[in-house]
């Protein structure tokens, strides 16, 4: 006699629809993770943060950036448009350092690298801005604080007056990215019409 194999076949069929439910739930529970974001936002926090910060920069007088006193490109022709101020950015840090929304990003600590896309003007000998930065995102527009030295104080007194600690230290040693300053060289020429 011939005994038939019922209960493991059961068996399977049990794991088959408990895998179906799990998958089921987890792609509802992404489904509902991904509601409260516009389809542009980036994923993860820390992008989020870099394209705000980056937009900000881009978008705010270049007067509001610049370090030292330098100033910036000459007016435009009349009738000629402003020239693009393309950048590039580092995000630190940000507090509060348990935000788990862009919204919840009060102030951001990083580095910036802009340039004035002049047209026809290579990157080589465009009006640079540069430098440690903070902007705080709490208002609007939001707030953009860059580290300057003063007749009183060095800057980099003036960096640790400004920046906590733990980001102070990255300040000093880190700028932008290989592939962050690739993209910025890309999007400088494209404005810049080169």
């Amino acid at each position: 006699m011939i005994a038939l194999r019922k209960p493991e076949r059961h068996g399977r069929s049990r794991y088959v629809l408990a895998a179906a439910v799990l998958l089921a739930g987890t792609l509802g529970a992404a489904a509902l993770a991904r509601s409260d974001r516009s389809p542009a936002e980036p994923a993860d926090l820390q992008a989020q943060i870099t394209t705000r910060m980056r937009t900000a920069l881009e978008q705010s007088d270049p007067g509001t950036h610049h370090h030292a006193g330098h100033g910036t490109q000459q007016a435009p022709a009349q009738g000629a448009a402003e020239p693009a101020v393309i950048c590039g950015v580092r995000v630190y840090g940000y507090e509060p350092a348990e935000a788990a929304r862009l919204t919840e990003v009060r102030t951001v600590y990083g580095f910036h690298l802009c340039g004035i896309a002049e047209p026809g003007q290579p990157w080589d000998v465009a009006v640079k801005l540069a430098g440690p930065v903070i902007v705080d995102m709490s208002t609007d527009p939001v707030g953009i604080q860059v580290v300057e030295a003063t007749a009183e104080v060095k800057y980099v007194d003036r960096l640790r007056q400004m920046f906590p600690e733990k980001y102070a230290q990255l300040a000093l040693t880190q700028a932008l990215t290989e592939a962050e300053m690739a993209d910025l060289h890309s999007r400088y020429s494209t404005a810049a019409g080169l």
